[in-house]
């Protein structure tokens, strides 16, 4: 609750520092953790063509959703999972129309950079043993959409009663990544974008997709956005530059 109030005051903040007023800002956009490295290229290459550059808020979707429900000030929203849009939608917090799937992903598992760990992921995969007296690192398995894709996955291929008490969750996806990458974790589940944005960790084996609900992405406006590039900039993510972009970082066509 405590990081919730603070996310929510620096959004305020950002939006009424004199500086902010004097000059002309971006639309606000809030966004999943594992858009941090495309978004803000795509949001480098909007400014680039001669419009004020977005500001970007990045936290797992639960949270940014809770803070747009709450209220906070915003134009866009992307969730990296639907039912967080859901949520959003069924609160009337959402532009009529704006709805759509922007990007899809994949699920892996990664281990340290100079870890040797492969494992072939399918039905009852020895994941307890590889784990050893280690952690799984993953995000918050009952709200942030990154953990809630892992448990699915984990209980569909039959091991998550033998690995929840080796769990280790984390605020968001790339806090679980972060885990992994300091060695505080021998294994980790995250996004395959995540783990191409980082070098300190390698993927140990793929989910097959069929062991989790499909992984996709929705962006909106928010009904309360007053910003006129905000709409502009939504067409602009899903335009062939914008694709590009996404495509460049690991992210598929939902």
């Amino acid at each position: 609750m405590a990081r919730f109030l603070h996310l929510f005051a620096l959004l305020f903040a950002l939006l009424l520092t004199p500086a902010a007023i004097a000059q002309e800002r971006g639309p606000v956009v809030l966004a999943a953790a594992s858009l941090q490295e495309s978004l803000t290229e795509a949001a480098n290459a909007w400014a680039a063509k001669g419009h004020a550059k977005p500001v970007l808020s990045f936290a797992a979707s639960s949270a940014l959703a809770r803070q747009v429900i709450a209220g906070a000030p915003a134009d866009l929203f992307l969730s990296a999972d639907e039912p967080w849009m859901d949520a959003v939608a069924k609160a009337g917090m959402l532009r009529a129309g704006t709805r759509a799937t922007l990007l899809g992903n994949r699920l892996v598992l990664i281990a340290p950079a100079a870890s040797r760990t492969k494992l072939t992921i399918a039905r009852g995969f020895p994941l307890a043993r590889a784990l050893g007296t280690g952690r799984l690192a993953l995000a918050d398995p009952d709200a942030v959409p990154a953990g809630k894709y892992a448990k699915a996955a984990l209980s569909r291929l039959g091991v998550w009663t033998g690995v929840v008490a080796k769990v280790a969750p984390a605020e968001n996806v790339r806090a679980a990544l972060a885990l992994v990458e300091r060695g505080a974790a021998p294994l980790g589940i995250v996004y395959a974008t995540d783990a191409r944005a980082s070098k300190a960790v390698r993927v140990a084996g793929t989910f097959p997709a069929t062991s989790h609900p499909p992984i996709r992405y929705p962006v909106a406006l928010l009904k309360a956005s007053r910003h006129k590039d905000a709409a502009a900039f939504r067409t602009f993510l899903f335009s062939k530059q914008g694709r590009a972009i996404f495509a460049r970082h690991g992210f598929s066509a939902p």
